[in-house]
């Protein structure tokens, strides 16, 4: 989703500019006209999103709890995306983690490097 965001906002930031990417240009623009620079510059692009990320849990059993509901809450993942939701987590850390939530059937291997609720 991030991706999507930056994507429409690197957009708009063109289009300000004055470089228009048609997608059906025969339709959209028939005469060919070309955008004058700046006539879009007060575009709002709306707000933009910024997540809160969850401090690193300082104990085991709550590291623990904290992956299998990060797991829970995106349904598939890798290490590196779980610990990109918290505050200074390592994939190193969390990979143990998802093993062990595994190996105890509260998580299961779906392909390597991905985990599934």
């Amino acid at each position: 989703m991030y991706r999507l965001v930056a994507l429409n906002k690197e957009r708009a930031e063109e289009e300000a500019r004055g470089h228009i990417r048609w997608l059906r240009p025969d339709y959209q623009n028939p005469e060919g006209r070309q955008t004058t620079k700046g006539t879009q510059a007060e575009l709002d692009v709306g707000p933009t999103a910024k997540i809160e990320k969850a401090p690193w849990p300082k104990t085991l059993p709550d590291q623990i709890a904290a992956v299998r509901e990060a797991l829970a809450e995106m349904g598939e993942a890798t290490p590196e995306q779980i610990a990109r939701r918290f505050l200074r987590a390592r994939t190193t850390s969390v990979q143990p983690l998802l093993d062990s939530l595994a190996a105890l059937g509260q998580a299961e291997k779906v392909e390597e490097g991905r985990y599934a609720a």
